[in-house]
C-alpha cells in the first residue's frame, strides 16, 4: 500500500513538474516581446529579401506592440548576416530572414562557413514565395529571350549579368540559364540587389535575374525590359511577361522564397508565437496585396514544413553546384 502511495506521489509530482514547465513556456511566450525585436536581413537595402521583410516586420510590430527593427547586414552572399545571428543570444530578440540562397545554396557553394548550417538556426516559418524575372538594360538591342540567346552566342563572354552577390539565388539562376541555353555570359557580383539594379538601369551591365518583388517597379516605370519569368506560371504583377518555358527555354526554372529563423536554442514557445503571428500577418488582405503587387506570393509554412523545404532545396541545388563545379570561395 505504501509503495503504491509512494508511486502515486511520484507520478503526481511528475505531472506537476510537466505542468510547471508548460506554464513557464506559456508565461515566457506571453511576456515576449518585452522590448524591440531585431530582424537581420543579410543583404543590402533595396533587394527582394529586404522589401519582403519590411512589409512583414511592420505588421509584426503592430501585433506585438514593440518596434521590429530591420537591420541590413550584407556581405559574402548573406553569410555575414547569418553569422551575426548564429552568435546572437537565443532569446528571440534577434531573428533573421533567410532565402533559398542563404539556407539552401550557400552550405554547398561555400567550402568554409563560420557557422554550422545544420545546427545554427531554428526555422520559424516561410512567409513568401519569390518568382524571378529576367530583366535587361534598355540599351540592349533585344526584345525577347530568343534574341538575347542569339546575341550571347554571337558574342561569347561579351554580355554581362549582375547578381546580388556570389552564391545567391540570382547567381545560380543565371548559371542555370547559361547551362540551359549553351551561352557564355560573364558574372558581375555586387554587394546587394540594390547596387546591381542601379548599374543595370545605368547600362553598366546587360542583364539580371532577380525577384519580381524588387524589379517590377523599375520595369513598370520603363527603366528596364522584362524578358521572362523563371517560374512555371506567369505572375499577376507582370502578366504580359512570358515564362522561360513559354519562350522556348526548358530546364532553367528558378526562384526564391523568404522565411524567418532564430538562433538555435531559442525557446520553443517564442518560435511558436512568432510562427503563429507570421500566419496572422500573411492572412491580412493588405499584406497579401502589398506582396502580390510587388511580385511575391504570401505563403506560410510551419517550422517543420519550412525545415523540409530548406532541406529539399539544399539537395536540389547541391546537385547543380557539384555537377557544374561552381564555387564562391
Amino acid at each position: 500500500m505504501r509503495a503504491s502511495f509512494a508511486l502515486s506521489r511520484r507520478a503526481f509530482s511528475a505531472v506537476l513538474g510537466l505542468a510547471a514547465i508548460g506554464l513557464a513556456g506559456a508565461v515566457h511566450a506571453q511576456a515576449w516581446p518585452a522590448k524591440p525585436v531585431t530582424v537581420v536581413v543579410p543583404f543590402a537595402p533595396g533587394g527582394g529579401t529586404d522589401i519582403g521583410t519590411r512589409i512583414v516586420a511592420q505588421k509584426l510590430s503592430q501585433l506585438w506592440g514593440q518596434p521590429v527593427v530591420v537591420d541590413n547586414r550584407g556581405g559574402a552572399g548573406g553569410n555575414l548576416g547569418l553569422d551575426i545571428v548564429a552568435r546572437a543570444k537565443p532569446d528571440g530578440y534577434t531573428l533573421v530572414t533567410g532565402n533559398v540562397g542563404t539556407q539552401s545554396i550557400n552550405p554547398t557553394l561555400y567550402r568554409k562557413l563560420s557557422y554550422n548550417p545544420d545546427t545554427a538556426f531554428a526555422p520559424i516559418g516561410l512567409f513568401a514565395d519569390l518568382p524571378f524575372v529576367l530583366a535587361v538594360t534598355n540599351s540592349l538591342p533585344v526584345k525577347n529571350v530568343q534574341e538575347l540567346v542569339a546575341l550571347a552566342k554571337a558574342q561569347p563572354d561579351k554580355l554581362t549579368y549582375a547578381s546580388s552577390g556570389s552564391g545567391g539565388s540570382p547567381h545560380l539562376s543565371a548559371e542555370t540559364f547559361k547551362l540551359a541555353t549553351g551561352t557564355q555570359i560573364l558574372h558581375v557580383p555586387y554587394k546587394g540587389g540594390g547596387a546591381a539594379m542601379a548599374d543595370l538601369i545605368a547600362g553598366n551591365v546587360h542583364m539580371l535575374f532577380a525577384s519580381v518583388l524588387e524589379l517590377s517597379g523599375h520595369i513598370k516605370a520603363g527603366k528596364l525590359k522584362a524578358l521572362a519569368i523563371t517560374s512555371k506560371e506567369r505572375v499577376s504583377a507582370l502578366p504580359e511577361v512570358p515564362t522561360l518555358e513559354e519562350s522556348g527555354i526548358v530546364g532553367a526554372e528558378s526562384g526564391s522564397w523568404l522565411g524567418m529563423l532564430a538562433p538555435a536554442g531559442t525557446p520553443q514557445a517564442v518560435i511558436d508565437k512568432v510562427s503563429a503571428d507570421l500566419r496572422k500577418v500573411l492572412a491580412m488582405p493588405d499584406v497579401k496585396e502589398q506582396l502580390l503587387a510587388q511580385g511575391a506570393v504570401a505563403k506560410w509554412q510551419s517550422p517543420a514544413e519550412f525545415a523540409q523545404l530548406i532541406a529539399a532545396d539544399r539537395k536540389r541545388y547541391a546537385r547543380i553546384i557539384v555537377e557544374n563545379k561552381l564555387s564562391a570561395d
